[in-house]
């Protein structure tokens, strides 16, 4: 029984698992929107919103100049990016999730991603999906 089993496995182990959302999370941050399948859309958007609304907290003080902030807003930040970095893997990918993502979304109560079901994957029937930032 799969009582109170939340989430989809796909048939992967749970570090492939956790790397192929790690991969697929920084690949949206990056180009704002992916092709995926529908399940992995479905599961992917609960990583992401968390990783945004974490950005959208510390959003002020990120764009306060460095040398304003405090020592605490300071801890704040890099305590904030490093949470972030678990998720999204590259350099690139944690500035512009900082810098232009968090402000967009800074107003937003939530609902950060869109996801868009598409035609069937033609190899297998596959049912697929866009997701992107709204």
């Amino acid at each position: 029984m799969r009582h109170r089993d939340a989430g989809r496995k796909f048939g992967r182990n749970s570090t492939h698992r956790s790397a192929m959302f790690r991969n697929m999370a920084t690949s949206l941050v990056e180009h704002g929107r992916i092709t995926t399948t529908e399940p992995k859309a479905k599961e992917l958007r609960k990583y992401v919103e968390r990783v945004i609304t974490r950005s959208i907290g510390v959003h002020a003080l990120v764009a306060k100049p460095l040398d304003e902030r405090t020592k605490a807003e300071q801890a704040q930040v890099v305590h904030a990016i490093r949470m972030a970095g678990r998720l999204v893997r590259t350099r690139e990918a944690l500035t512009k999730l900082f810098t232009e993502v968090a402000p967009r979304f800074k107003d937003r109560p939530g609902g950060y991603t869109r996801i868009v079901r598409t035609a069937p994957r033609p190899g297998d029937g596959a049912p697929m999906a866009i997701v992107e930032l709204v």
